[in-house]
């Protein structure tokens, strides 16, 4: 099963689409970088938030490349040093981003509010569910065992198809918000549009692969089923 070269034939579209995603995030951020914004990006994430009212949320630097995110547990955005300092087209639009995932906790977005809720149980059935579906194979296709894991492993699928929706919604507030506070003029906006563009694509992959996993799990164990 491991080894099973159907697999690759089922998620090798989206493998390839991952492929090209990252790529045009590198030419993307990379262009944007060169392109100079009038405020950091910590300094337009703050300006976001305050215009939204969201003046308890904090934000921090975190170590890494391309480390940044909302932690709605705590109520902060946590950028990278690139990000963070950065007064590039690149940061403003990455930082507004993560704002924008704060605006939609602070409004009870639905989708995020869903994300949130399932994405212990997804992370739980990552692991577990693959453990599971090996185990049953190896002790002799024991079906309930198999089923049970494609069933946790189905919980995956359904964090990344709630998510789609998240991170669309939070690109499209960073980029209203960031013209409707003149921190980008529309000419400008045209460099924020590739970056957070290009990083959608790449939570597109990573549903359909997840998704194009799945099946071959069911295609896989529901032929052995009924052989």
């Amino acid at each position: 099963m491991i080894f099973d070269p159907m697999y690759f034939l089922f998620v090798l579209p989206a493998f390839l689409l991952g492929l090209w995603a990252q790529l045009r995030i590198q030419i993307a951020y990379g262009a944007a970088q060169q392109m100079a914004a009038p405020l950091s990006g910590a300094a337009a994430a703050r300006r976001i938030l305050d215009s939204a009212g969201l003046h308890d949320v904090g934000i921090e630097q975190t170590p890494g490349h391309l480390s940044d995110h909302y932690d709605p547990s705590e109520k902060v955005l946590r950028l990278s040093p690139e990000v963070y300092q950065s007064r590039s087209l690149a940061a403003v639009g990455i930082a507004a981003h993560e704002a924008g995932h704060a605006i939609q906790d602070a409004s009870a977005y639905a989708p995020l509010v869903i994300r949130n809720a399932v994405v212990p149980m997804a992370g739980f059935g990552s692991g577990a569910g693959v453990i599971l579906i090996i185990v049953g194979a190896m002790l002799g296709m024991v079906s309930w065992l198999i089923w049970l894991g494609i069933a946790l492993f189905g919980t995956v699928v359904f964090f990344q198809v709630v998510n789609l929706p998240v991170e669309f919604n939070a690109s499209r507030r960073a980029k209203d918000q960031l013209v409707q506070l003149g921190i980008v003029n529309s000419e400008e906006l045209r460099y924020v549009n590739k970056v957070l563009d290009a990083a959608a694509l790449t939570y597109v992959a990573a549903t359909l692969q997840a998704l194009f996993t799945l099946i071959y799990y069911i295609w896989r164990f529901g032929n052995a089923s009924r052989d």
